[in-house]
Parts: structure tokens; sequence; C-alpha cells
């Protein structure tokens, strides 16, 4: 009877807990999406990124917290939120739509999720960890009201022991988070608040799996492994908190369940694990060991861990021709590689499901590659695990300085070498990539040298694509300093670096080539690439470039980059579609064509499942769709579709036609789609188009970023009513008629007003009206105005007049200038103006700052300058 009736309770409790769940999952839902990819069904709030998230150290103790949780945005120095009304589904950033929210964060907000966590069953004074895969950027923890902890880190896991913040029962469980994404001094990679071009949707929030995990009191923290395949040992650190000087630790490798080596000593402390004959792991052949961990106390065992590890090597050597290339296992091994972004339509930086992030890697190595760099993002340790097991090299980037302030470095710094630490026992990495372009570059002889200190093992990119760098040294002994390598970009390519000693020569990027998947795209009107070209002629064009990449190889190249595997928002360079379902070249003939370079490492993986292309031009139907279009068709993805094609064949008046219908059935709120297509086809004030930017011009700005619509109503604003009176430099416009017909149009109609009649007076050299529209324009509008213009409105006043009041506001202007950072002609700029208004002292003093950052081409012409401020000569003719 008793055992029925505990039988009935369990029973009972289970239906509960059911229906709570039902009732959690009814209230979530995945948000539209412009595309979604085949693993977003599968995401429910029960299951949801359910795999043991660390694979290189397993425990089977562990509780996953992901599924629905409460959240709020209150401002961001609001205090802790009492009300928590919201939904959202961990770990999906708050911006994606499996989140269920799909709403920005902005600098100005702090984010709060809200949860209830029961207190494990303990015994022997064991402890409660909580652990977080990564969160962007800025997380505060709280258990119970009780603060637990804080961490900074959008790409890094952390942990905390919260065992004496728990009671028994249900207990709440409060994170809060700041992210400023790219307004501030944290690395964000490519995630923005304006997403355009080559810069994506931000990813705010925890991103990665939530979890607990019940430990002894004195337990494994961290595991530190490195191969050393040439001797015959995995050199192994198992790191202990705290006093462990009376525990020891065993670690034992094996090989499908046998043993080939053990060793045991002392926690904290270098071990060597013997790996007689050692079975190399190579993307070929990626073949993984398994090891087990045990801490014991006075030949007890306290705790264990599993693990894996991998016996490669990586280094620069001479092949037989004397080139110096990158060896795998005393081997020569092309990188032939794709850059991957690791974003996705549904999820943004987090991936629907396992299997998805685990396609994204099997679809690299089905094309053919052996290479991935990783694109300034850090990944979840199960994609690097999907890399050991599957077999691809990985080089990876750090995650780029936010900008040139001393907290963004300090960032940088701390980051990069939470990332080598991170990711230091994955064999499939063997390449840091340190600086990328030249974004926020500095100190990179010094950066690049603490990298290989941190990591020998590893050979470091100090600076990938190097020739995009504005502020780079001349000597090219200078552009690689201490780097592995040297690396250029080239697009579309492909390109080969200098040859210089002891550094292997790749290609950091290449390609970038725009092949449209009409359906299969995240925005038709904005897509774009570094060169377009149509499906049909696409493999007879890679197939061209490739055999040019093969005879640089030939010349010395080491490695290339391919940008890029997939489509990325409106980026549509990939060689998929971003929804992963259309591929751009058949995957046979894809392996084909880099089998010249490197024999494809791998079958073709059994569920890498993707549509080959339509090669045919889907323009060829335009007369027969147009006719159905006169006939009345009107749908609006019929509209949409067809306004488009009749651009691309040069029907442009039933283009502006088709877009009246089409925009004529749009209704707040609009999505980014709708938007750019508005944008696109709207190029008149009596366009339909026209009044919705108007009314929505807020949310546009918002939306796609770049004050897309404010752009577009000075544009149109300024074709219409100013353009026609100012063609001539000489013309003497109605100032006042114009202005007032402009305002109309609101801040848009000022601004490109002000704009224009500044311009206009500038190129007439009529200097004292130019100065005092100049102010009133910047005066209004200075943070729409880059550096170079005010830059250059300040130094025509300075050349050109001598008022008192004109030179205090180019000095102003000046100002604003040099406050964006060391720009040398600013300086002299400021420089200048200083002198001319009589403040010599700090005139040379800031000329003498020009002249220092000045590039070595043009030092002379800031000596000049400086010496004659030093004699009291003009400086100005």
């Amino acid at each position: 009877m008793v055992k029925q009736f505990t039988k009935a309770i369990i029973i009972a409790t289970l239906c509960n807990c059911l229906c709570l769940l039902a009732i959690a999952q009814s209230s979530w839902k995945m948000q539209p999406s412009p595309l979604q990819t085949r693993w977003a069904k599968n995401v429910t709030p029960s299951a949801t990124l359910q795999e043991y998230p660390r694979p290189q150290m397993i425990r089977s103790n562990w509780e996953n917290l992901n599924g629905i949780w409460n959240y709020t945005i209150t401002e961001k120095d609001a205090p802790i939120p009492t009300t928590f009304n919201d939904q959202i589904l961990v770990p999906f950033p708050l911006e994606s739509a499996l989140s269920g929210v799909k709403k920005p964060l902005l600098p100005s907000q702090r984010l709060w999720y809200k949860r209830t966590i029961k207190k494990p069953e303990i015994k022997n004074n064991e402890k409660v960890l909580l652990h977080f895969g990564a969160v962007d950027w800025e997380a505060i923890v709280y258990i119970n009201g009780q603060k637990i902890g804080d961490h900074t880190g959008g790409y890094f896991n952390f942990s905390f022991d919260i065992t004496s913040a728990l009671k028994n029962g249900d207990n709440e469980l409060i994170v809060g988070v700041y992210d400023p994404s790219d307004e501030g001094p944290n690395p964000h990679g490519k995630q923005v608040l304006k997403p355009a071009n080559i810069l994506y949707t931000a990813s705010s929030g925890i991103w990665q799996t939530v979890w607990m995990e019940t430990v002894p009191a004195v337990h494994i923290a961290s595991l530190k492994m490195t191969p050393a395949p040439d001797h015959g040992y995995l050199s192994l650190q198992v790191n202990v908190p705290g006093d462990a000087a009376n525990y020891t630790v065993q670690a034992i490798a094996q090989n499908n369940g046998a043993t080939i080596g053990n060793t045991s000593g002392k926690a904290n402390a270098s071990l060597q694990v013997p790996v007689p004959d050692p079975h190399l792991w190579s993307p070929n052949d990626p073949f993984l060991y398994d090891l087990t961990v045990k801490l014991l106390y006075k030949n007890k065992v306290i705790d264990t861990v599993r693990s894996y590890f991998g016996m490669r090597k990586i280094e620069i050597k001479k092949d037989e021709k004397g080139q110096d290339r990158i060896f795998l296992n005393n081997k020569y091994t092309y990188n032939l590689g794709v850059l991957d972004q690791g974003f996705w339509p549904d999820g943004l930086y987090t991936a629907p499901t396992d299997e998805a992030l685990k396609f994204d890697v099997l679809a690299i190595k089905s094309m053919g590659f052996n290479t991935v760099r990783k694109h300034v993002k850090v990944e979840p340790a199960r994609w690097y695990y999907h890399c050991d097991k599957e077999g691809i090299l990985v080089w990876q980037d750090m995650v780029t300085c936010a900008n040139e302030t001393a907290a963004a470095r300090k960032n940088f710094e701390k980051e990069n070498i939470e990332n080598v630490t991170q990711l230091y026992n994955y064999p499939s990495i063997i390449c840091w990539v340190l600086f990328n372009e030249g974004w926020a570059r500095y100190d990179q002889q010094r950066l690049t040298e603490a990298m290989k200190k941190m990591d020998p093992s590893r050979i470091v990119d100090g600076h990938t694509g190097e020739n995009y760098d504005r502020g780079s040294p001349n000597n090219p002994l200078d552009k690689w300093i201490s780097s592995d390598m040297t690396d250029i970009h080239d697009y579309p390519g492909p390109g080969i670096p200098p040859a210089l000693p002891g550094k292997a020569r790749v290609l950091g990027e290449w390609g970038g080539v725009q092949v449209k998947t009409p359906q299969h795209q995240w925005n038709d009107a904005d897509g774009w690439g570094y060169i377009s070209i149509p499906a049909a002629a696409f493999t007879e064009k890679y197939s061209f470039l490739n055999k040019h990449l093969k005879i640089l190889e030939e010349e010395g190249l080491s490695g290339s980059i391919y940008t890029e595997p997939f489509d990325v928002e409106t980026e549509e360079n990939g060689l998929i579609s971003y929804d992963r379902e259309i591929i751009k070249i058949p995957v046979g003939k894809l392996r084909q064509i880099h089998g010249t370079l490197v024999p494809p490492t791998s079958d073709v993986a059994a569920n890498f499942t993707v549509r080959d292309i339509d090669t045919t031009n889907p323009d060829n139907k335009y007369a027969a769709l147009l006719d159905q279009y006169r006939n009345g068709k009107k749908d609006q993805i019929f509209l949409r579709d067809l306004a488009q094609m009749a651009l691309r064949v040069n029907d442009k008046t039933n283009a502006a036609r088709i877009a009246e219908d089409y925009i004529s059935q749009l209704h707040q709120p609009l999505t980014a789609n709708q938007w750019s297509f508005i944008n696109k086809f709207t190029n008149s004030s009596k366009d339909k188009g026209f009044s919705l930017i108007q009314q929505g011009r807020d949310e546009m700005n918002r939306v796609l970023g770049n004050r897309k619509a404010d752009v577009k109503l000075m544009t149109i604003v300024y074709q219409e009513i100013i353009e026609p009176h100012v063609k001539s430099p000489d013309a003497n416009p109605d100032w006042n008629s114009m202005e007032e017909k402009s305002n109309q149009y609101g801040p848009a109609g000022e601004e490109i007003f002000l704009r224009a009649k500044t311009i206009h007076l500038l190129n007439k050299q009529d200097w004292n009206s130019f100065a005092s529209t100049a102010d009133r324009y910047v005066d209004k509008f200075a943070a729409n105005i880059s550096a170079q213009e005010l830059n250059n409105y300040a130094w025509s006043v300075f050349e050109n007049l001598s008022d008192a009041t004109h030179l205090s506001n180019a000095l102003a202007w000046s100002k604003l200038c040099i406050q964006q950072g060391d720009e040398p002609s600013f300086i002299d700029t400021y420089a200048n103006v200083l002198y001319k208004s009589g403040n010599k002292a700090d005139a040379i003093t800031y000329e003498e700052k020009a002249l220092k950052l000045a590039p070595d081409n043009e030092k002379k012409t800031y000596q000049d300058t400086l010496e004659k401020m030093r004699k009291g000569e003009k400086t100005w003719k």
C-alpha cells in the first residue's frame, strides 16, 4: 500500500511538472526570421542543447539549465528588478529569433534573467558549481538575492561555487547582463547594433549552455595537455585549486579501451603520460586517445574526469626546395581553408542544435577543405570537439580589440589570455591569429611574442591581411615581425605575400564571390559580394581561380582561406546559402577542384544534404511573369520578386510600377527586408515609400543602420530642391527659399540644406559666408560629419581667414577631429589653427606630436611647418 501511494505521488508530481512545462512551452515561440535552418524546428524549451557542454572534462553528476527563463530589460544602472513578466529561451541571444524575443539590447540598458533552481543532494562537503558557457559581455550573478560573483568577457566560460548560497528546495537565480555591443571597450567581433556589409546582428546575453555540477570539496578544476609525439608522451598538468599538497593525481591513456600509458604524481605539477609509438592526429586520420584523470587523497579516489587528446605537432620548416612551409607531424601540409564567421539566421551566435553545429564542420570537410579560420569569434567547446573528432585544422582568431582606448586594449589583452587558455587542449587548433587587417592594431611585436610564449606548441599569425593596414610599417621585415607567417588578403585574388626568412607564406583571405540564391537570402535588396557573378558561371570561375591558387602554391604558398563557407546575412560570398540549404557548386565538383591542392581527407558526410543551386537564369521567365502581373496577380511575394527581376532586366518603368504596388500593401511594423526594399525603390518624394520613410524614420534608421532613412530622405530632397540650383560653382541661388522648402522635410531636410550650402560656398571660395554656414552646420550636425570633412573645413578657414571668431570655430571643429584618434594630419591642422590664433606654445607642442606620428614619407612636411612655427613665420599661404 505504501509503495502504491509513493508511486501515485511520483506520478502526480510528474504530471504537475509536465503541466508546468506545457505552460512554459506554449508561451514561447520562435520569432519570424528572414531565413530558418532545418534544425530550428527541433528546438523546444524541453530540448535545448542538451549535450554535455564540456567534452574534454566530463563528469556524470550535472544538470542542464537551458530552457525557459524569465527576463526583463531595465536602464543600465537600475537596481535588481522585482518583476519579470517576459520569457526567453536560454541559451539563445536576446536578438535571435530562437530566443523568442528578437529585440536589441542597447548600451544604455541591462538585461536581467531569472529562474528557479533546486539545490542538488550533496554529501561529504561536496560543492555545487554553476557554469556559464558564455555570456556577452558583463554578467553579475545572484542566488537568493546574494551576489555570487561577476564576469566580463563575452566568449569565455566561467563558474561560481554557489554551495553556501543555496537553501533546501527552490532557489532564485538572477543574472544581470550589460552588453554595449560595438559602442564599448569590449571585444565583440562582427556584432554591431546596426548591421551592414561585413558586420552582423549583435548577440547579447547568455548564448551558451548554463549548467550545474556537483563536485567533491577538493576537485579537478582544469587540465592542460600538450602533445609531444616526437618524444612519445603527453605533457599533462592537472589543476586543483586550494591546498592540494596531500593529493595526488593519476592519468590513464587508452586506445579503444586498452591502456597504453599511465602516470601519477602531484596535482598542479607537470606530468608525462607515456604514449609509445603514437598514432598521430591529422585531417586524414583524426585519431583521438581517451584519457581518464583521477584525484586521490591517501590512495582513495576523490574525483574522476574523462577526457581525450590527440598526438600532433605543428611547425614551420623548410621543404626540400628550401621554401618555408607549414608542417604537420613532420610533413608539409597545405592548409586549404575557409573563413568561418559562426553565425546562424535563427540563432545568431548560437547554433540551433548540436547536430547543426556539427553539420558546419562536416560541410567544410565534405567540400574538400582541411582547414577553418574561425573569424573573430570563439565557439562553444563542442564545436572544437567536432573539429577534433572529424579532423579539421583550425586557425583561431583573437576577437578584435574594440578600439584604440586604454580600456579596450586592457580588455583585448585579458581576453587573448583567456582565449588561449580556454582552447589550449584542442588538437585541431594549430594556429593563433592575433591581428586582422590593422583593426585597432598596436604593439604587434610585443603581443605576438607574448602569444608565442603563452603557447610555444602552436604557430602564431601575428597579422593577417597586413596589406589592408593603412598604418603599416614601410619596412617589410617589420610588417609581420615575430610572426610565423607572412599573410595578405586579396579579393577576389588569389595572391601571395612576400617571402621572409623563417616564415610560411599564406593567403589569409581571398575569394568573396557573390552568387545569389533566390528564396534563400537574408535580404535580397542589400545582398552583396566582393565580385558578383551568375550561378551558371560560378563553377568555371571558381575552378579558374583555384588553378591560379595551385600555381601560387608551387611558388611557395602554404595556405589559403576562402571567403567563405556560408553566406552571412547580407554578405552572400558563401559556397552554401545562409540557411545551409543550397550549395552553389556541386559538392563532387568542389572536391575535384580542391583535390589539385589537397586530396579530400574524408568521404562526403552522410548527413551533408544540400541542394544544388539552380543555374538557369530566372530572369528568362520575366515576360511570362509580367503578363501574370498585368492580368491581376498582386500577392506580396510575387510583386516583391517581380520588381527585383524587372530591375535586373533593366525594365525600370515596370520595376517602379510593380514596386509601388508592393509598397502600397505594406503596413507598420516593417521587417528589415521590407525597409531595404523601400529604400531601394524609393527615388522620389512622390513615391509611396517616401511617406513611409518619413513616418518611420527612427525605426528604419534603427533596423537598417548607417542612417539609411536619413540618407534616402536627404538624397531625394537634394535632387528635387537643391541640385537644380547649384549645378554651377558660380550659381547664386535663393538660399532662403531653398531652406524653407527643405526644412518642411524635418531634420533630414535641414541637414542636407546646410551641408549643400556649406559645400557650395566652399567650392565658390566665398570664405566668410562658408565659415558662417559651416558653423551652423557643424553646431547642429557634427555627429553626422566625418572627421576628414571636419578637418577640411577647419583647414579651409585656417588658410583663408584671419577673423578671430572664425578661427575659434575652426579650432572647435579641429578639436572634434583629434578626439577621434591620433591621426597626424588632424593634429597638424589643430596645431596650425592654434598657431594662427596666437597660441604659439601649444601649437608647437601639437605639431611635434604630429611629426612623431607621421609616416616617414610625410615627416619633412611636418618638420618644415614646425620650423616655421619656432621661427615665428607664417605657416599659411
